[in-house]
């Protein structure tokens, strides 16, 4: 007898879903589309060379402890340089604030594990991170919209969605994925001390921060959160978890990111990794340690930046050159998406099933809503592929725009 597997589900396994973009991508996968859907970095900047070294350096000089079981939090060497990175940009830590994680997603799926019960609010702007959702809404989480425009977050908007009393805010603060846009100074700063006032916690999810092209960098959320209450003796113990990974400054297939938090809470953390995977893989963290060490790290990520930027540069020349008219778009400073807001009476969802028939993808912004709306709004990504074929395929694009906004006068 067959198991009656769908009656075998529990509540969360019913409450989970597929990625859209995952299952767009199954989609665009064919080598004649030219995808700006997935979030993917541009393999060209992969540093294939220093990895090669790295792993003949691991496995020469301490292959067999990188090859074995390691420690929850991650290779304390790494964790202190993490932590040496983050005090250039303000974020005064040790090594007991740092936690590695096999990427961001999991992080992402911790902090719906330790602080989500079924039905609790979680304060998200709109549109906000996709994959987010789908960690929490296994968790049984209920969203709170903010909205938020060019520069961000509305945090004026903020303290009306504060007294419905949500477990915690979650904010991109630089380049935000979906949308590319970037949270002021001013408004960092006021978010900080609302979540304060009202007791909030905040996790602020920092992938993209050092992908800037231009403008000045701008203090994270947690640093102004740790000047907001005063020294601390490098050991932060604040209202902020901050997420960040390896994944756009070396190589996403390394699958390694961290937290920074107050200790108390990365002691919780290490208690849900321990019965996830235990721990992880250490000899991804020691090739990541002996690749990042020295300084290469940061003249990789100058590298980076000058690629995005030209292929940014690219996609806003011909989206100004072929887009109808009636089409907006962000112009984001850094990272590696900008957002495409469509007339109002247009579905992306539509728009994106004829742009396949050109061997052109996106994917619809609808999806990045929690609470409904964005029909019309699309994310287009910039760092993926070169520029001649960006041109390419945002021509295709604005060629059907144009044609669908002349069908509907």
């Amino acid at each position: 007898m067959q198991t009656p597997w769908e009656y075998r589900y529990s509540y969360r396994a019913q409450r989970m879903g597929s990625s859209v973009i995952r299952e767009l991508l199954k989609l665009t996968e064919q080598p004649d589309i030219i995808s700006f859907a997935g979030g993917l970095p541009a393999p060209e900047v992969f540093p294939l060379k220093e990895f090669r070294e790295a792993c003949n350096v691991v496995l020469d000089t301490c292959g067999a402890q990188a090859l074995q079981y390691g420690t929850t939090e991650g290779y304390r060497p790494l964790r202190e340089m993490i932590a040496r990175h983050a005090g250039r940009y303000g974020i005064e830590v040790t090594a007991e604030n740092i936690l590695i994680t096999s990427g961001s997603q999991q992080a992402l799926d911790f902090i719906g594990r330790l602080f989500i019960n079924s039905g609790d609010h979680v304060l998200v702007e709109s549109p906000t991170y996709l994959g987010a959702l789908q960690a929490w809404n296994a968790y049984g989480a209920n969203y709170i919209s903010v909205p938020s425009d060019e520069n961000g977050m509305i945090v004026d908007e903020l303290e009306k969605a504060l007294r419905v009393g949500p477990k915690f805010i979650y904010v991109l603060p630089n380049f935000q994925n979906p949308t590319g846009s970037t949270l002021t100074l001013d408004r960092r700063k006021k978010l900080v001390e609302l979540a304060d006032k009202y007791g909030v916690p905040i996790v602020e999810d920092d992938p993209y921060g050092q992908l800037r092209f231009e403008g000045e960098h701008l203090p994270s959320v947690v640093s102004l959160d740790s000047e907001f209450r005063g020294p601390n003796g490098g050991h932060y113990s604040g209202n902020v978890i901050y997420l960040s990974t390896f994944s756009k400054l070396l190589a996403p297939g390394l699958r390694l990111a961290w937290i920074i938090a107050p200790e108390e809470v990365i002691r919780k953390i290490v208690m849900a990794k321990q019965a996830a995977d235990l721990h992880t893989a250490t000899f991804n963290q020691f090739v990541a340690y002996e690749v990042g060490k020295g300084g290469f790290l940061d003249e990789h990520v100058k590298f980076i930046r000058q690629v995005y930027k030209e292929r940014r540069d690219m996609m806003l020349e011909t989206m100004d050159e072929t887009f109808p008219s009636e089409a907006r778009w962000t112009h984001p400073q850094g990272g590696m998406f900008l957002w495409g807001i469509l007339p109002e009476d247009m579905d992306a969802a539509d728009v994106l099933k004829k742009a396949i028939e050109r061997k052109v993808a996106f994917v619809p912004g609808a999806s990045f809503h929690p609470n409904g709306g964005g029909k019309n709004t699309m994310r287009i990504n910039f760092s993926y592929s070169k520029p001649e074929v960006i041109r390419e395929g945002i021509t295709r694009l604005g060629m059907l725009l144009k044609e669908l906004v002349a069908e509907k006068k």
